[in-house]
């Protein structure tokens, strides 16, 4: 299982994704965004997925980060 984190547009995008990862059984949780990343908002989800992680993104998400080794690697833009 891989580990991300995802960097919204808005809070209330935020919010939206973590009632849609609930719903779905997936473990969610909604932090402040690590100062190595930037984002609009302020506010993040960091969670574990396996899968393809093209399933879970929709408009609110700005970028998604996969986790590996301590390390943000860049693996969804909204352009």
């Amino acid at each position: 299982m891989k580990e991300y984190v995802v960097l919204f547009f808005t809070h209330s995008g935020a919010i939206k994704f973590e009632r849609f990862s609930r719903k779905n059984n997936i473990n969610c949780e909604l932090m402040p965004v690590p100062r190595k990343l930037s984002s609009n908002c302020g506010v993040c989800a960091k969670f574990n997925f396996h899968g393809n992680i093209t399933s879970i993104i929709n408009e609110d998400i700005e970028n998604i980060y996969e986790i590996i080794n301590g390390k943000y690697d860049l693996v969804y833009e909204e352009n």
